[in-house]
């Protein structure tokens, strides 16, 4: 598993956006040499990051860009998928087929079952991870990731999991005989 480039790159230029928050508005000239990244790559990324509702941008000699909400209200999850999407989506299984229109295993699938069960994991720590957090130091955030990680690990057994990673339906559902996982 990688995090694309883009959700790499994007997530940085929008911690210096909020890491310049006091200073006023972060142009894309200022984005991109900070962060090594040509102009139009930086405004490719903050025009996604707009669109998202994660940055506004200003017009003008002054201009540039500010966060559109405060950053402990920003989770990394949401940032994640506006920039890429999650790991596992739910038409991950109809984009994988292989020479079929229909995965093989597609009645029992424990790849699937694992991929739903990390993207799982991966949402309950992101989601409660916010671009606030990612502004302190490193240590710091290691210790909130580690207390947050054995908080969902020692919450979780199999009874508490949610349905659509315990059972999975494998029935064809439609006329182009792609099926659905609940």
């Amino acid at each position: 598993m990688k995090l694309s480039a883009q959700e790499e790159y994007g997530l940085r230029c929008l911690l210096r956006v909020a890491r310049g928050e006091g200073a006023g508005c972060q142009t894309i000239p200022q984005i991109s040499t900070a962060e090594g990244l040509t102009t139009h790559h930086v405004a490719k990324l903050m025009r996604i990051l707009r669109r998202g509702g994660f940055v506004r941008s200003t017009r003008g000699q002054a201009g540039g860009y500010t966060l559109s909400r405060p950053s402990d209200q920003i989770t990394v999850l949401q940032v994640l998928n506006s920039l890429g999407g999650p790991v596992f989506s739910p038409r991950f299984c109809e984009r994988h087929t292989g020479t079929t229109h229909v995965c093989a295993n597609y009645r029992s699938c424990n790849i699937r079952c694992l991929w739903k069960t990390i993207q799982y994991f991966l949402d309950e720590l992101l989601g409660k991870t916010t671009i606030s957090d990612l502004l302190t130091e490193e240590n710091e955030l290691l210790t909130k990731l580690d207390g947050r990680t054995q908080r969902i690990f020692q919450a979780q057994d199999i009874a508490a999991l949610p349905e659509s990673i315990k059972h999975v339906d494998g029935a064809i559902s439609g006329m182009d005989n792609k099926y659905t996982v609940s």
